[in-house]
């Protein structure tokens, strides 16, 4: 009889732990933590957004990393989401310096973003959209976790 590796078995040896959802509600002008890191350092192995509703309203939008000591990072790029409208069902993702791919993940299957204690926020001046975030990871330090903020 022959076995097979299931996908989410497959998914979690490339990409580590199964994919943490983070439903970002209604889009408003203000920053919003998203996951939480603890307990030491993380290599984020994906982060894409589902966009649930869609982004119609001019405005710009940023993923950051706040960490409990050092500084906060932009993850990439300020970018103005909503004059072109982002539909429902639309994929982004962080693409540093060049703001969000549409349709594309950033982050390559063997790389890593490593990311200390603290958190993965949103920075928005959008106020229409919602998007549901994923992130995939793995400890990069004994002890390490993160979840949704």
């Amino acid at each position: 009889m022959t076995a097979f590796i299931q996908g989410r078995e497959v998914r979690n040896l490339v990409l580590g732990y199964s994919p943490v959802p983070k439903a970002t509600g209604t889009l408003a002008a203000t920053t919003v933590p998203l996951f939480t890191i603890a307990g030491g350092m993380v290599a984020v192995t994906s982060l894409v957004g589902k966009v649930t509703t869609a982004i119609t309203v001019a405005g710009v939008y940023k993923l950051q990393s706040n960490p409990t000591t050092g500084t906060t990072t932009d993850l990439c790029a300020s970018t103005d989401i909503g004059t072109v409208d982002t539909a429902a069902g639309d994929i982004i993702s962080p693409a540093g310096i060049g703001g969000f791919l549409r349709g594309l993940g950033t982050i390559s299957a063997g790389e890593a973003l490593v990311l200390p204690i603290g958190q993965i926020e949103h920075v928005s001046t959008l106020t229409d959209g919602a998007i549901t975030w994923y992130v995939t990871w793995y400890p990069y330090e004994d002890g390490a976790s993160l979840s949704a903020a």
